[in-house]
């Protein structure tokens, strides 16, 4: 049974508690909150993270902190020679993400980001079905990831760019990337508009963004967006004898409605826009969080490489969110 400190004990912080304990592979023993508001219930609070780091019985440390905090955080407990788990994003920069390696290689120890968007059961089978070959080879992509804040989000640090290290890219359109990534590999060239034009803030509220691979010739088209006004999740990815549609994400607030998945080979003779011929898939049920914990206690227990979500991930992710940013 893995010992487990927990940085951070809000929304992402609770998960992870709550799905550390299901596994019965880890039991949390203390938890660092800062802020007085925000209760731990049935766990162990302490006072300063130094009672996490330091603790010699800690195996394992999650953090789940203000992203301003991630970097130091990892590369601390990393040092103090425990296995961590850090939510998104890796860093501010891929020059901060390179500094955590060079750390992660002299510590020994399993260092895993939360993408938790890669666990979700359709992207798992959207994955499969990539990597099966049945229907050729990706083609362009299309990725629009939205939602709407109120007035209320100025309260909060994810409105202070010192504190969040950017706005809606690299709060929510950094998961989208990522599952670009996931599916299609890298890409080389970037352009990109990003723009403040109704929030006022001096973090952006939307970023347009578009991908291309040069060897194999994949496209990829990104719209991040806190002004959506309603919550969207859309990723449409075509291949060369079909394509796939996800619309909708499970979540346990239910924002983003129904996580429902349309396969479909070519339409290549008229009638070409049909729909009865398409596979639909609804998913009822978000296992994502324990899919990355179980991944995460996995690769721990036999000592195996982090095979999703490692900082090779990480460092490709962070080069293009920089150059995004660079446009802007």
């Amino acid at each position: 049974m893995y010992k487990v400190g927990i940085l951070g004990f809000g929304k992402m912080g609770k998960i992870r508690a709550e799905t550390t304990e299901v596994t019965n592979l880890g039991k949390v023993v203390s938890v660092y909150e800062y802020s007085d508001k925000v209760e731990v219930n049935g766990y162990n609070r302490v006072d300063t993270p130094e009672e996490i780091f330091n603790n010699s019985d800690i195996d394992i440390i999650f953090v789940c902190t203000p992203n301003f905090l991630n970097k130091e955080y990892t590369i601390k407990g990393l040092e103090c020679g425990k296995h961590v788990f850090c939510e998104k994003p890796p860093a501010f920069t891929a020059t901060d993400v390179k500094d955590i390696i060079e750390v992660e290689k002299k510590s020994g120890k399993k260092l895993m980001y939360g993408f938790n968007h890669r666990h979700h059961s359709s992207i798992k089978h959207m994955k499969n079905l990539v990597e099966s070959g049945e229907y050729g080879n990706i083609l362009w992509m299309r990725g629009r990831y939205g939602k709407s804040v109120d007035e209320s989000f100025f309260e909060g640090w994810r409105a202070k760019k010192e504190l969040a290290g950017g706005g809606i890219f690299l709060d929510q359109g950094i998961h989208m990337l990522d599952l670009f990534l996931h599916l299609a590999g890298d890409f080389d060239e970037v352009h990109a508009l990003v723009s403040d034009l109704y929030w006022g803030l001096d973090i952006e509220d939307n970023v347009f963004a578009m991908f291309r691979n040069n060897e194999t010739g994949v496209a990829a088209s990104l719209h991040s967006t806190m002004t959506q006004w309603r919550h969207l999740f859309s990723l449409e990815v075509f291949l060369e004898k079909g394509y796939m549609v996800l619309n909708g994400l499970k979540t346990s607030s239910g924002t983003y409605g129904e996580e429902v998945l349309s396969i479909a080979k070519n339409r290549s003779t008229a009638p070409a826009a049909i729909w009865e011929d398409e596979e639909r898939m609804t998913y009822h049920t978000n296992a994502s969080w324990r899919s990355e914990v179980d991944h995460f206690m996995y690769c721990i227990e036999n000592d195996k490489e982090i095979a999703v979500g490692n900082s090779s991930d990480a460092l490709k992710l962070m080069k293009i969110i920089d150059e995004v940013y660079s446009k802007g």
